[in-house]
């Protein structure tokens, strides 16, 4: 089986273990840590609607929380035991790791994509239809519009 790159560069983190039905990471709340799946599986849920689930070694949660300053917008949960790396001061540790930095980019901007892809395809399927203008502001926002600056 082969070792996720981030999971190869990061393994000296410590780890922590995860009981089933337990919360790695919880929606609305202060993060604080990346987490990087290293066995077991975890679902993502936000607002009561599971988006994914995993088992695939490797996964990075809390990147969002940790790069936006801003609480976490999904609960990561684990489905059965589950041991995830975990990475305190994530801002820092970016900062000072270039690489994985990159890693982090490239993940984001592969969700990203995916996420316009997925709104276009709802646009086209569904165009004429009026309750469809929040799509149009999402794709603006999502292509055009730079986010700006936070102080820090």
């Amino acid at each position: 089986m082969e070792t996720s790159p981030f999971l190869r560069h990061v393994g000296h983190h410590p780890s922590r273990s995860f009981e089933a039905g337990e919360a790695v990471i919880v929606q609305g709340h202060s993060v604080g840590d990346l987490y990087i799946l290293v066995s077991g599986a975890v679902e993502i849920v936000r607002d009561d609607v599971r988006l994914a689930k995993t088992s695939e070694a490797g996964v990075i949660f809390g990147e969002m929380s940790a790069l936006l300053g801003a609480a976490a917008s999904a609960t990561v949960k684990a489905l059965v035991p589950a041991v995830l790396t975990v990475i305190e001061n994530p801002r820092d540790f970016l900062i000072t790791h270039p690489e994985e930095s990159l890693y982090v980019a490239e993940l984001l901007a592969h969700r990203l994509d995916s996420l316009n892809r997925y709104l276009v395809d709802v646009k086209s399927q569904y165009e004429g239809h009026d309750h469809l203008g929040m799509v149009d502001e999402v794709l603006d926002s999502l292509t055009h519009r730079p986010h700006p600056k936070r102080p820090r």
